[in-house]
């Protein structure tokens, strides 16, 4: 009876861990298309181990995504299906409670992809266990000039760091897959970019970069924590040196890719997004594109009908996004 008993002991053991590690495959490669709705029951934690996220940041208080940051989103998670996409929001808590059909349109969009996450950003957490969490502890928020944007600049590295993937902007539309695994974006010749990299966990440059940040901290200059860092960095390693063509530059196992794979329309040039085009490009040298929302203080934004270069964009690569928040807004707003 006893050697029964530790046979179906066994028997009972392997079918548990048979079921966690098919749990596992359903979220993992390419059985996201067949995840069922427990999804919306996994922690940060256990979605980013399985590694490879592509990670967003909302570091406002805003709960509903605008239609730039759902066509980022969205636009991702088609490029990467195989991978989990991840949206933190500042705005959210633990307690906050956000029905897939509640009045948030681009919140109920984007929770209803199977590869999409949203959680709350809790920075404190997020710190732990890097060089930031002292700085974090001291500074004070409400005396910071420029506090959304230097908070989002430590969070990413902090959980690219922890985790590795992938990093994007929220005004980062994904039109390919970025080959790369270990990369930072040049914005143009000796000049790096932090608004989308990526690096595998526990990469050395990345926790370089996060000691930096504490060690050379000045919130009141304007991305000094941000492209500024990546910048400096890079050159303590690296002899930079002007692209010629649409080649890449390698230095120590890290890509610098060409400012065509992100920034073909370069920020002063911003505005081309929202206009007419002749001829549409087809941007075959880029992975992604950014459209430099940081620029846009006037708040162009894509209309329904416009033919802009930004809509025709929606169209191919946020179809969803373009559908329900651009096409029914429009049609909302005439009846």
């Amino acid at each position: 009876k006893a050697r029964m008993l530790r046979k179906i002991q066994i028997c009972l053991c392997f079918f548990f861990v048979s079921g966690i590690l098919y749990e596992i495959s359903l979220l993992s490669g390419c059985f996201f298309s067949y995840m069922p709705m427990s999804k919306h029951f996994l922690t940060p934690e256990q979605v980013l181990n399985l590694g490879k996220s592509i990670i967003f940041l909302e570091t406002t208080e805003r709960l509903e995504p605008t239609p730039l940051v759902s066509c980022s989103v969205e636009s991702a998670a088609r490029i990467y299906q195989d991978r989990p996409v991840i949206l933190f929001m500042k705005g959210l808590t633990n307690d906050t409670v956000l029905e897939l059909n509640s009045s948030y349109a681009a919140f109920s969009l984007l929770s209803s992809m199977k590869n999409v996450f949203i959680f709350p950003l809790q920075m404190e957490t997020v710190f732990q266990e890097t060089p930031l969490l002292q700085w974090y502890n001291q500074v004070v928020p409400e005396q910071e000039k420029n506090w959304i944007h230097v908070s989002s600049d430590a969070s990413r590295l902090a959980l690219i760091w922890k985790y590795g993937g992938i990093y994007m902007d929220t005004d980062v539309i994904s039109i390919r897959p970025i080959p790369e695994e270990t990369f930072l974006a040049a914005q143009k010749s000796k000049f790096s970019s932090n608004g989308i990299f990526g690096f595998p966990a526990h990469h050395k440059f990345i926790w370089d970069c996060m000691e930096n940040f504490v060690l050379k901290y000045n919130g009141k200059i304007w991305g000094n924590q941000g492209p500024f860092l990546m910048t400096r960095m890079l050159k303590t390693i690296c002899n930079l040196t002007d692209f010629q063509g649409t080649e890449d530059h390698s230095c120590q196992n890290i890509s610098f890719l060409n400012p065509q794979r992100f920034y073909p329309i370069p920020y002063p040039a911003w505005g081309r997004y929202y206009v007419v085009w002749d001829k549409s490009p087809n941007f075959s040298h880029s992975y992604a594109l950014h459209l430099w929302n940081f620029m846009n203080r006037n708040r162009k934004a894509v209309v329904a009908g416009s033919n802009t270069l930004a809509e025709n964009l929606y169209k191919a690569y946020c179809p969803t996004t373009y559908e329900d928040l651009i096409q029914n807004a429009k049609l909302r707003d005439f009846t």
